[in-house]
């Protein structure tokens, strides 16, 4: 994929927060394994199905649809090297999202708050005895960079798989996480990937009953979207800040450990030259980097390729039962058709390979 460019301004605002808000979308093993996940917040009381207690005591009570919900979905770390993708949706009662939402809280686009006012509204969200806690919900999606990026280099025989494939599925499934926990959900708010109309069809026939608003720059125009932007971005920097504490506790990075802001990852953007430091300090010639890593990215493909990674060599499939496995490295280096017994175990390497 083509790399993101961003200038130093928004590199600066992508950039976790020192002290971010560790909120409880960040499920840590999963984070560290390299596995999507989806986290759902509990649905606040006041949005839930209400009981009617007219039936009779012998009959079942049937429910009243709950309050009337707006919600909104937006995504973090689209363009990244680093870390997860993350779609969020938020929601509450319709009547509520513009003040409490925009005149309260001042929700906006992540993209414009600084990192510590998103924290902040990320952990008054959090917090049981706040107004935001008692009547809004939201979910995201973290999509791992080794996902996505496994979904993008799919063999070419295979169905393609690319990321506003994963992005519609991802968004999809979110929104219907939220109807299976009762939610009344009446009109949605999404900013747009890709061509607004043609994605705006797309989720009209999944849910046809609801009114879908798709729009460029929804998350400036939408409360509800606003606030979904910083679900996702502060679930996105928590996780950057949980993956690169473990890589320095594993690799025991010598310059990471000064704890100076040049030598950690940044913001995760091949635009971000802390981001290319680091990926070139710590490139494992054979394996590249770990989950934290999209390798469908131009950065890390041609770093793997120029810059000292062992190349790999994958002939078509024939049918022939006398291959071995060392027709698939290749030192480049050296001639091809240069001393065989000599490279019979393999090719060399490099000490740093291991």
């Amino acid at each position: 994929m083509e790399d993101s460019q961003m200038d130093e301004g928004n590199v600066a605002l992508e950039t976790p927060a020192d002290d971010v808000f560790v909120p409880p979308s960040i499920h840590k093993p999963a984070t560290l394994a390299g596995e999507t996940y989806t986290h759902f917040s509990p649905v606040p009381p006041a949005l839930l199905p209400q009981t009617s207690s007219s039936s009779p005591s012998n009959q079942p009570s049937p429910e009243k649809a709950g309050v009337p919900c707006v919600l909104g979905v937006d995504e973090a770390g689209r363009g990244p090297v680093l870390g997860p993708m993350v779609y969020g949706v938020f929601y509450l009662p319709v009547e509520l999202s513009d003040p409490l939402l925009k005149q309260t809280h001042h929700f906006d686009d992540s993209k414009v708050l600084t990192p510590g006012v998103r924290s902040d509204l990320m952990q008054a969200l959090c917090t049981p005895s706040t107004d935001l806690h008692a009547s809004c919900g939201w979910a995201v999606s973290c999509l791992s960079a080794r996902d996505i990026g496994a979904n993008m280099l799919r063999p070419t025989t295979s169905a393609a798989y690319n990321l506003n494939a994963q992005a519609l599925d991802a968004t999809i499934e979110l929104i219907k996480g939220v109807l299976a926990r009762g939610v009344n959900v009446k009109e949605i708010y999404v900013d747009t990937v890709g061509p607004p109309v043609t994605y705006q069809q797309k989720l009209a026939r999944v849910f046809p009953t609801v009114s879908i608003t798709v729009a460029k720059k929804a998350d400036s125009l939408y409360p509800c979207v606003s606030a979904a932007s910083v679900c996702a971005k502060v679930t996105r920097d928590a996780a950057l800040e949980v993956l690169y504490e473990a890589r320095v506790g594993e690799d025991g990075d010598a310059e990471g450990e000064k704890g100076g802001e040049q030598e950690s990852w940044g913001s995760g953007y091949p635009s971000d030259a802390r981001c290319v430091n680091w990926l070139r300090r710590n490139m494992h010639p054979v394996f590249g980097w770990g989950p934290e890593c999209r390798f469908s990215w131009g950065t890390a493909k041609d770093m793997l390729e120029t810059k000292g990674g062992v190349k790999v060599e994958w002939p078509v499939d024939e049918d022939d039962e006398n291959s071995r496995l060392t027709d698939f490295f290749v030192d480049s280096s050296k001639e091809k058709d240069a001393d065989e017994l000599g490279t019979w175990f393999g090719t060399p390497a490099g000490l740093e390979a291991f």
